[in-house]
């Protein structure tokens, strides 16, 4: 029988071991949990006393067929990486707050594509920091606090905090405030090269000689002889193979300067797609894993938590958008999901555009950094006739969800929230 020793959760690497329990040992059958001074774990697979291993042995008893540290021995290397860093580490330091936050701005998860340990270790490892942290102190880490709120509502860890499975962690889902978020630099597609400086005319003439010292001046009074038949020469030379100054060339315009627009529904690309595939995901029993034609040359892969929701059947052949934008009941989650329907003929790739926005290119990526879905996401709903669309909380103005063929609506739900 594996039997598994926590040390405190006072520590990072304490949290860390604890969550990497919660998630993964809730699979393991038989599982003994006691408390203790140092971490170990006795397993079939022998005795593991890091975080790397420990998390590696519990999903491998759970009978998981993938890894806890990543499919690739690159991403493993890299799990483990952040696992011993967790373990080694204080975490409330602002030297390595900055450091760590650096290394996560171009990164979802801290190893590869997907979940791995080493998330959870970073996650469980700053929750204290960010639980207590002012907002003005989470801008300063705008990475690390991305990633932060990411892994708390992936559904793998959201339903260990919702069951209350984590009172280490307090509270169990920490409210950051993702409107209030600084605006998006939108640099603009001119391209134009700095004109080189033109030289300015008689700048050598202008120039003040220097003065010559007596020595000097005695010297060009004794040559003053030798000097006209010298001049005389080298004025005929350069007169033979002189060239004309080239006109100095027209200075181009400046590009304009970026234009700074604070988030908006029109920046996120929306397209029409086609579920042709779909499974259970391996490693988690409430997310499926599905290929999807947007059009493209390869269907995309996209991971969604629908399992409560929908049926395999009822996910196979489904048109939906690209990151699969679903309508939840007004009542909540339990009450129903249901996918956005596009129009009748709709076809995979067929642009979806906001009314008033249709003139607008949607932005080609999505800095994370920024959050821009998440500033908008609210405003996202149902209207009475149950077209999907988007509401400004400011001034009330309604955009509705639509592509060339007509609107875009839920099947049953009015007033529901579309994420």
């Amino acid at each position: 029988m594996p039997a598994l020793v926590l040390p405190p959760t006072s520590t990072p690497a304490g949290r860390a071991a604890a969550l990497v329990n919660d998630v993964y040992g809730q699979y393991v059958p038989d599982l003994a949990v006691s408390h203790g001074d140092q971490l170990s774990l006795d397993s079939p697979a022998g005795k593991a006393t890091s975080l790397a291993d420990v998390a590696a042995h519990l999903f491998e008893a759970a009978g998981k067929t993938n890894d806890a540290l990543g499919t690739t021995d690159e991403q493993r290397l890299e799990a483990k990486r952040w696992l011993e860093q967790v373990e080694q580490g204080a975490w409330d330091q602002p030297e390595q707050l900055k450091a760590v936050d650096e290394q996560l701005t171009t990164k979802t998860y801290v190893a590869g594509e997907s979940l791995t340990a080493g998330d959870l270790g970073v996650f469980a490892a700053v929750h204290p920091y960010i639980a207590h942290a002012s907002h003005s102190a989470l801008l300063s880490h705008p990475a690390l606090t991305r990633h932060f709120d990411h892994v708390q509502h992936l559904p793998l860890v959201a339903s260990v905090l919702a069951r209350s499975a984590a009172p280490y962690l307090a509270p169990a889902v920490v409210p950051i405030d993702v409107d209030n978020v600084p605006v998006v630099e939108i640099k603009p597609d001119v391209k134009a090269k700095k004109p080189k400086a033109a030289p300015a005319a008689g700048e050598a003439a202008a120039a003040p000689a220097p003065k010559a010292d007596k020595k000097q001046q005695k010297k060009e009074v004794e040559g003053k002889e030798a000097a006209p038949a010298a001049a005389a020469a080298a004025e005929g030379k350069k007169a033979k193979g002189e060239k004309k100054e080239k006109a100095p060339k027209e200075k181009k315009p400046a590009p304009p300067a970026p234009v700074a627009e604070a988030p908006a529904p029109w920046m996120i690309d929306l397209r029409v797609g086609k579920i042709v595939e779909v499974m259970q995901h391996p490693d988690a029993d409430s997310l499926y894993v599905e290929k999807i034609d947007i059009g493209e040359a390869e269907p995309r892969t996209v991971v969604s938590g629908l399992v409560k929701y929908k049926t395999l059947d009822e996910m196979r052949g489904i048109k939906s958008f690209a990151m699969v934008l679903c309508a939840t009941s007004p009542d909540g989650k339990d009450s129903g999901v249901e996918f956005v329907d596009p129009p009748a003929g709709s076809q995979p790739g067929d642009r979806v555009y906001f009314t008033s926005f249709a003139d607008r290119q949607p932005l080609e990526l999505l800095n994370p950094k920024k959050k821009i879905f998440e500033a908008v996401q609210p405003g996202f709903t149902t209207l009475e006739n149950r077209e999907a669309a988007w509401v400004n909380p400011e001034g009330g103005e309604v955009h509705r969800i639509v592509t060339d063929r007509g609107a875009c609506a839920a099947p049953n739900f009015v007033g529901a929230s579309l994420s």
